[in-house]
């Protein structure tokens, strides 16, 4: 469900984003009958009469009239009622003034990086510089934010009170495209030097990785990336591209990604692990692996 902000914000977004329609009253009750991804709306007759029915649902989604979860084993959206999925107390509780809002939204961006430019925070939930500035600077004033200089950034950074660096980082993931890791470019080269751009929309003879190129965190940094695709006919995740950034210690790194292949394996149903030749982390994969690795269930 969108934020108390972000609902408010987008309460004018039908007249701007779809003018053609600004005279329709989004009223879905009576034309949802059952949880549904964006693909069938085909199936609800009152919506597919609009010009713009996937804006309209987004609409409805960021002002709060349907909300999503997620369907299992993909990353689809399931819109539901908001009632039907939310509980009664918590839509029973009082909505903030949206200039309350974005300040909880901006402190709450803080929290979870830690430390950030004012367009790291703004970005985090789609918010605008020129509307957060004076936020920013109320936040500061009133001790909830504190200005920083970090190293290497030409620009001023704001600091969360509770954010505390560790000793050591123990982890390894495999990031979606579409993680916040991932979505803001600008602050992840800034922070672990790693250029990494969505090569979906790419045509394929411009890729220079693949597909669908997950990037693979481990400790504090970003150190490779795999194309990866989920063969469901043939219950294999494949692994069709493996890349590590210069320097990393492939042999040290490839355990660690292998528990994770084998883990993402299990989330998606598949049975194994097949990883091709292409890109220079892949026969040290293939080594620990074994190029048609059993899933453990």
């Amino acid at each position: 469900m969108a934020h108390p902000a972000t609902a408010q914000t987008a309460a004018r977004s039908w007249q701007r984003i779809a003018p053609a329609e600004a005279g329709f009253a989004p009223d879905t009750s009576e034309r949802i009958e059952k949880a549904f991804a964006a693909g069938e709306l085909q199936g609800l007759h009152g919506l597919v009469v609009l010009r713009y029915g996937k804006i309209a649902l987004e609409h409805l989604f960021w002002t709060g009239q349907v909300t999503a979860v997620r369907r299992p084993n993909d990353f689809a959206r399931l819109y539901d009622l908001t009632e039907r999925v939310i509980p009664a107390h918590v839509l029973a509780r009082p909505a903030p003034a949206e200039r309350d809002a974005r300040k909880e939204l901006l402190l709450l961006a803080a929290k979870h990086h830690g430390v950030g430019t004012m367009a790291d925070l703004t970005d985090y939930h789609r918010m605008k510089n020129a509307d957060c500035k004076p936020l920013l600077d109320e936040l500061v004033e009133d001790g909830q934010l504190q200005v920083v200089q970090v190293e290497g950034w030409t620009k001023p950074a704001y600091l969360h009170p509770q954010a505390r660096v560790p000793r050591r980082i123990e982890a390894c993931a495999l990031l979606s495209p579409f993680d916040p890791v991932c979505w803001n470019r600008d602050r992840n080269e800034r922070l672990f030097g790693f250029h990494y751009r969505i090569e979906i929309y790419t045509p394929a003879p411009k890729r220079i990785f693949g597909y669908y190129v997950l990037p693979i965190l481990w400790g504090d940094s970003l150190v490779g990336r795999l194309d990866m695709k989920a063969d469901r006919q043939a219950g294999t995740l494949l692994v069709q591209g493996a890349y590590a950034e210069p320097g990393v210690p492939a042999e040290a790194l490839a355990p660690d990604v292998v528990q994770e292949l084998h883990a993402m394996a299990r989330w998606l149903g598949l049975d194994r692990v097949q990883i091709a030749d292409r890109g220079d982390l892949a026969s040290t994969l293939q080594r620990v692996a074994g190029q048609y690795a059993r899933v453990d269930a």
